[in-house]
């Protein structure tokens, strides 16, 4: 599930933004059914019937620029399925694979474990209470966000995932990371741990 709170501007004078909160990634059943990927702590509350999103489609998809409102959502084998209006079969469900779900969001509201990209941008990446780089921006991505830290001279793609970034402090102005080795340093080849050939140790005595 995302941990960023993805979000574009749709009224700033009534203080409303696009929220992104799934993605339909599998037809489900030949009732029109979809297999959903969250990006939401909140499904049960923001897909309930007659909730209508709007879609992000490819221009050619027959949905672009169009709405879609939840009939149905459930929970099946432990996968969120969500089924919607005029979408009846599977052949309709195909053709909206991949779409994904925006829908309209208070400006101030913000879920739990959650922040919005311009909270993130600018704060300290800290791993064992030294400063090694800083967040430059986010990339979203459908399996999940990374962070784009500026270390030095390079680019690190840190995915930004609990295990990985256990703590985010925007008041403090910094997020903490522990990362797995290799992430922000290189490490030796194999070949240099290696005994070299004719060393001391080779040596007859």
């Amino acid at each position: 599930m995302s941990r960023t709170t993805d979000v574009v501007s749709k009224d700033r004078n009534q203080g409303k933004n696009q929220l992104r909160v799934g993605r339909l990634v599998k037809a489900h059943g030949l009732k029109g059914g979809l297999k959903l990927e969250l990006y939401t702590d909140n499904p049960a509350g923001r897909f309930v019937p007659g909730a209508a999103f709007t879609l992000q489609v490819p221009e050619a998809s027959p949905w672009h620029g169009k709405d879609i409102t939840v009939r149905e959502y459930r929970v099946m084998n432990g996968n969120p399925v969500v089924f919607f209006d005029d979408v009846e079969d599977r052949d309709a469900a195909e053709g909206l694979v991949k779409a994904i779900l925006w829908i309209d969001h208070d400006a101030d509201e913000v879920e739990d474990d959650a922040w919005f990209d311009h909270q993130l941008v600018g704060l300290d990446v800290v791993r064992d209470d030294a400063v090694i780089g800083r967040v430059a921006r986010i990339e979203h991505f459908p399996a999940q966000d990374l962070l784009i830290v500026k270390a030095g001279d390079r680019e690190i793609m840190v995915p930004f995932v609990a295990a990985i970034v256990p703590t985010v402090d925007v008041a403090a102005g910094r997020l903490i990371v522990t990362p797995p080795p290799g992430l922000f340093e290189e490490l030796p080849d194999a070949t240099d741990t290696e005994p070299q050939s004719g060393s001391d140790d080779d040596a007859p005595e």
